[in-house]
């Protein structure tokens, strides 16, 4: 049996015209050697599989045929080119051996350096090398590269087939080339886009074609069993919502003919891509790439991550849904969202086979209200109906119904606390009242405060925790007889005013002093900083995240 060689062995450039997307640093390379301007030292640096070594043999090649690769650390008197590869990985002191050769060079020896790693490398020998980066190949390169091999090779491959290849390889040609291997080994001669994709097990194009097309027709029920039947094939869920980010942002090049030529498919594939951006708004690609993207991003976080998927599926599936176009009669195929009942409203099946009477022109007189009737019932009755042009079918046929309430009643709970509220008041009074003829015994402000934080520490014993922490605000400052306390916020001081007759009759008894009163007021500045009713709160929320008002006007939510 003859022995094999790998095509990324068998294949390998041998001059700098074949090496494949390096361009920009072969022909510097040979410009250097024709100008007899090469540094002593040079570094490639880059991705695994793009070309270092490659063109560091070339160069060498083209200096010098004797060329030979060896350790720093070997007498170089007798050898002019020298590759050192992975150079990364030598040790400190080889780094440090090798630091004196570069700071003076033999005048006839040129050291070529290639990592993957350019950061492991010591700053010191970094600054004495004149340095490359090579970059990842581009898809197309490597796929035109892939279908040079595969003519030399007599092997029948679609174009698409190579180019989920070239996909896979992300930048590599060295990864092609044994990719490329390995199908050959699973499909013989005749490489397919179905066999490369379940070689490779990789989604194919057509199940991102299918589930977009499930999500323009609002089918949920089929968009979520499309998704089970690619979960059960193997494949994960993130990389199905991460490749399907990557379709949309496909369709979305598609669309425009200046961006068509970053569309990295094949021919047959670039034809489907243009079919479908022509059925896709671009509002909607926008709204699902961010739809797309965000679950992707959450998706490593989330602890049921097949419902995050499923979840921005029915969102996809909804951005299309229009339930204004609905309201003017079109049809949808969709039968899986529920339109309120008030958008529409039931007509005579006579009325609407009558000619030359097109739902556009016709106006309801009467008012009618979310009322749906047979024709055969006899409480049924035909609407009075006119014919006009030009009209808003909408604001004029489809009449939202008046919301009744009721006269609005007191519950027993309620009536209880009114009562309690009236009883409160009551006791303010009669604390009030006979309060001249009573002692006002003086008392220092250090006496007031010892009694103020004894009061509190007896309330967290007793588990009254709200009323002490309302009370634990600033430090209450006395004026004459009066107690001045601020807070942070209204809500705090309507708390206390719930306990205020409390507070009042067992200070006056501790203090002997029945003139004692308080001021409570609110810090106004402070209070700007809380948010209390549904308005302040969303308007808070609001500077955090702007999404706010889209969610809001989007599901038209109520504060």
């Amino acid at each position: 049996m003859e022995h094999f060689i790998v095509s990324a062995r068998k294949y390998r450039p041998q001059i700098f015209e074949d090496v494949v997307g390096q361009q920009a640093i072969t022909n510097t390379l040979e410009n250097a050697i024709k100008n007899n301007h090469l540094a002593q030292a040079l570094l490639f640096t880059g991705p695994r599989g793009v070309g270092k070594t490659t063109c560091a043999r070339i160069l060498a090649k083209s200096i010098n045929q004797d060329g030979k690769e060896i350790n720093p650390d070997e007498d170089v008197a007798f050898n002019k080119i020298y590759i050192i590869d992975e150079v990364h990985m030598l040790s400190q002191a080889a780094f440090n051996a090798f630091l004196k050769t570069l700071e003076e060079p033999p005048a006839h020896a040129i050291f070529i350096l290639a990592t993957t790693e350019k950061h492991k490398i010591i700053p010191t020998i970094l600054s004495r090398c004149q340095i490359f980066d090579f970059k990842r190949i581009g898809v197309l390169d490597i796929k035109n590269y892939l279908k040079k091999i595969a003519a030399q090779e007599s092997i029948n491959a679609d174009d698409d087939a190579l180019h989920i290849i070239a996909q896979k390889a992300d930048g590599a040609l060295r990864d092609a080339l044994s990719i490329f291997d390995r199908v050959v080994s699973f499909s013989g001669d005749n490489l397919t886009r179905q066999a490369v994709a379940e070689n490779l097990n990789v989604l194919d194009y057509d199940s991102y074609f299918k589930t977009t097309d499930l999500i323009l027709e609002n089918d949920i029920p089929q968009l979520l069993i499309t998704f089970n039947e690619i979960l059960a094939k193997g494949f994960d869920g993130h990389h199905f919502i991460a490749g399907l980010a990557s379709h949309y942002r496909d369709l979305l090049v598609a669309k425009d003919k200046a961006t068509i030529a970053l569309l990295e498919v094949g021919d047959n594939t670039k034809k489907q891509y243009l079919k479908q951006a022509e059925n896709c708004s671009l509002s909607f690609l926008l709204q699902a790439i961010e739809l797309a993207n965000d679950c992707d991003l959450k998706y490593k976080t989330s602890k049921n991550q097949r419902l995050l998927v499923e979840l921005a599926l029915m969102q996809l599936a909804s951005i299309t849904f229009d339930s204004e176009s609905l309201q003017s009669g079109e049809k949808k195929k969709s039968k899986q969202f529920i339109i309120p009942s008030y958008n529409f409203i039931s007509i005579s099946p006579s009325l609407s086979t009558k000619k030359n009477i097109e739902p556009q022109n016709l106006i309801i007189k009467e008012n009618i209200t979310n009322v749906v009737a047979e024709p055969n019932d006899s409480s049924y009755q035909t609407p009075k109906i006119e014919i006009k042009k030009d009209i808003n079918p909408i604001k004029e046929i489809i009449k939202k119904p008046t919301l009744k309430t009721e006269r609005r009643r007191s519950s027993a709970l309620s009536l209880k606390s009114i009562h309690k509220k009236k009883e409160t008041k009551n006791n303010i009074v009669d604390l009030e009242s006979d309060n001249e003829n009573k002692p006002k015994d003086s008392f220092t402000e250090f006496q007031f405060l010892e009694l103020w934080n004894t009061y509190i520490e007896k309330l967290n014993k007793n588990g009254k925790k709200i009323s002490a922490s309302i009370m634990n605000t600033d430090v209450p400052r006395i004026n004459n007889h009066t107690i001045e306390l601020t807070f942070p916020n209204s809500m705090m001081k309507s708390e206390l005013l719930k306990i205020r007759p409390k507070l009042l009759k067992h200070f006056r008894e501790e203090l002997n002093n029945y003139s004692i009163d308080f001021d409570i007021t609110v810090n106004e500045e402070n209070e700007k900083k809380f948010a209390y009713t549904p308005q302040e709160k969303y308007n808070k929320l609001l500077e955090k995240n702007k999404a706010l008002a889209k969610l809001k006007s989007t599901f038209k939510l109520d504060l």
